[in-house]
């Protein structure tokens, strides 16, 4: 049976979307399929909030399936709509395990009588509410006599409440009294602050010149540029949107772009031009050519009705609003009790594994561990976005390595808040030298000096690894720009144990299987893959897979003979030697490893054929192209490669690496560090 759960607030501006987005990133860790519903949207535009949660959440549902019906409608009967909403929902629910319905938005139906068709919309659906009360301006005492307000009148209209959320409070506790759960979230100012798209929607804008991306930045304030451009930079502020008649944008626009990238001015979030004017060709030839770090928007408005129109927009949440989203989600989780709310609704974790919930589980073992992780390229762009939410979200602690100025300049100017991130430069002399000594004595063997490591150890590379060396991160994340090589040799040179290997976790649409070695090592012995499969299973068990090995070969059993099937059937019988408790079937066919059917005919009564979880690959020319073929055929998510075999972890990232893979691999290398005592400190003195 589908479950499903209504948010629904006695006013606006309550900001129930930051309940909505915290419950189906609640629910999408413990089911299969989350669905959101709105009962009522408004006609001739896609509701933002559906498509914030479907992008976010990479929901495979239309936007058709997930809205009811119009305002239009709720006025023209509301009986039939009421009717036609339930029936909508239920064509929904039948799709998803879960669904999270969000209420009406006090846009079109009078605020007195809202709250009610809420309540009896949930009733008629038979879902529990999610009561969401507004905090703001109030006392303690007025937001407790709200919540019992807003209690009745579910209670009136037959509706469930299942639990009490408070938000926008300035703190202070609350009477505790209540029959259902109360959580309170503080008011959170970022969340209030309009993104540049929602400027663009408020003054009937269009996209002029600049940066789309940055169209999800916040605005924290606006400016009317009614002056000479000296006037102008001496009164910019931080975040601050430019409105300027696009009649003066060939006098303002340079400077104001110029003003963005220079250091010592505040970073601008965009620039609106307002009046429709056209600007010269040979002004808008000029500034199609340059680098525009920052959106530039035209609107046909005047200038006075461009300014009202934005100082009265609030903040929204759209798919491209990435900070606020991570805002809102890292409010919930701290301040709302998920375990609660979910044995409430009674919902037991599924055996499923989705990509996401395997995602989110990740995220969570960081989360948990909180380590400390070095990302050596600090200076790239998508670094610097995946530390950005990575702060958001408190995944892990973080050290960016290149020049400070910069980075702060760049982060800056793609509206990205690193405040909380360490930044250090690899000639930092003080860590200079205590890294050369220690590098030195790591290499003794190979001839290293102090005097040769002080120019090896100002590579970001070995700079990094050697932070992770002597205790000063728990790991590293590096290959955005890197070869994997560079990335690499290092770790294999100070911190490894034995065998260095990888992994990939696999992630299907209805499971999570670990491929190895599918990255490192060409062609390995028999007793090299013996290693790789323990430490494989090791890894799967690490991250929540249970490990069942299955030793590939391109024959099942003894069907067949031959150096390469030699080698797999030996390295089973090691593994098996070294590691009696461990489940491990081969040389095993991929068929006959993941198939029931196919198991029951080529290997009977085996307790891994059928059901594999770990595959051990023969060599790296199989490997590859197995994770690869799967990933690309299967539509599997493919996380890795992890490397294995190191004392503390290092991750190599693609060089096609997305911000979401940075943050995934950033989450993976915090969950792997283990919980030994830091290394002696190699400093010298010490």
């Amino acid at each position: 049976m589908t479950r499903a759960v209504y948010v629904a607030a006695g006013e606006a501006g309550s900001n129930k979307g930051t309940v909505a987005l915290g419950l189906v990133e609640l629910l999408s860790r413990q089911v299969g399929t989350v669905g959101v519903f709105r009962p009522v949207v408004r006609a001739g535009r896609e509701d933002g909030l559906i498509n914030t949660i479907r992008s976010r959440f990479q929901l495979a549902l239309p936007y058709a399936a997930c809205a009811g019906v119009t305002y239009d409608e709720v006025h023209a009967d509301v009986e039939r709509a009421a009717g036609d909403v339930v029936a909508r929902f239920r064509a929904l629910a039948r799709r998803c395990d879960a669904v999270v319905v969000v209420g009406t938005d006090y846009t079109d139906v009078g605020a007195p009588t809202e709250f009610g068709f809420n309540a009896r919309l949930a009733a008629d659906l038979g879902t529990p509410v999610i009561n969401v009360v507004s905090g703001r301006g109030r006392t303690a005492a007025r937001i407790a006599a709200a919540v019992e307000v807003s209690s009745r009148e579910l209670a009136h209209h037959h509706a469930q409440e299942l639990a009490v959320v408070v938000t926008r409070s300035a703190g202070g506790p609350l009477a505790p009294s209540h029959a259902t759960p109360v959580f309170v979230l503080p008011e959170a100012p970022s969340l209030r602050a309009p993104t540049v798209a929602d400027l663009l929607d408020a003054c009937e804008g269009r996209f002029f010149l600049g940066e789309r991306d940055g169209l999800g930045r916040e605005a924290s304030a606006l400016m009317v540029g009614a002056m000479s451009l000296p006037g102008i930079l001496e009164r910019l502020t931080e975040g601050a949107a430019v409105i300027i008649p696009s009649d003066r944008a060939a006098a303002l626009l340079p400077g104001l772009i110029a003003a963005h990238k220079a250091p010592g001015f505040p970073s601008l979030s965009a620039v609106v031009l307002t009046g429709g004017t056209d600007l010269p060709a040979s002004v808008e030839r000029l500034l199609r050519g340059m680098t525009i770090p920052l959106p530039v928007i035209a609107t046909g408005h005047d200038t006075f009705d461009t300014a009202t129109r934005l100082s009265a927009v609030e903040g929204r949440f759209t798919p491209e609003a990435g900070g606020k989203i991570d805002i809102a989600l890292r409010l919930f989780a701290e301040h709302v009790d998920g375990r609660l709310l979910l044995d409430r609704l009674d919902i037991a974790k599924t055996d499923v594994v989705t990509p996401l919930m395997f995602e989110y589980e990740l995220l969570d073992r960081a989360r948990a561990r909180r380590r400390h992780i070095v990302l050596p390229e600090g200076e790239e762009p998508r670094i610097l976005r995946a530390a950005d939410i990575l702060l958001r979200r408190d995944v892990a602690d973080l050290t960016l390595l290149g020049d400070a100025a910069r980075i702060r300049v760049q982060a800056a100017q793609l509206g990205l808040d690193l405040d909380a991130a360490r930044v250090l430069s690899p000639f930092d002399p003080e860590l200079r030298e205590r890294f050369a000594h220690a590098y030195a004595e790591a290499r003794a063997h190979k001839g290293m000096t102090v005097e040769l490591a002080r120019d090896t150890v100002t590579d970001v590379s070995y700079f990094g690894t050697l932070m992770v060396h002597t205790g000063l991160a728990d790991g590293m994340v590096s290959g955005a720009t890197h070869t994997t090589a560079h990335t690499i040799r290092p770790a294999f040179e100070i911190l490894r144990l034995g065998l260095v290997s990888s992994v990939f976790f696999m992630c299907l649409a209805d499971r999570v299987l670990v491929y190895g070695d599918c990255a490192v090592n060409p062609d390995p012995t028999a007793g090299q893959l013996a290693d790789i499969a323990i430490a494989s299973a090791r890894t799967a068990a690490m991250f929540g897979v249970e490990p069942r090995i299955a030793m590939l070969s391109y024959s099942t059993g003894a069907s067949g003979a031959g150096a390469e099937v030699d080698k797999v059937r030996a390295a089973t019988e090691l593994v098996r030697e070294r590691r009696p408790d461990l489940q491990v079937e081969g040389p095993i066919q991929y068929d006959a490893a993941v198939d029931p059917a196919v198991a029951r005919a080529k290997m009977p009564g085996s307790q891994v054929a059928g059901h594999a979880t770990v595959f051990v690959v023969p060599d790296l020319n199989t490997g590859n192209n197995l994770y690869k073929a799967v990933q690309r055929s299967a539509g599997a998510v493919a996380v890795g490669p992890v490397l294995q075999g190191l004392r503390r972890p290092v991750n190599d990232l693609s060089r096609g690496a997305t911000v979401a893979d940075i943050v995934t691999t950033v989450a993976v290398t915090a969950a792997q560090v283990r919980d030994e005592p830091p290394p002696p400190d190699l400093s010298p003195g010490a």
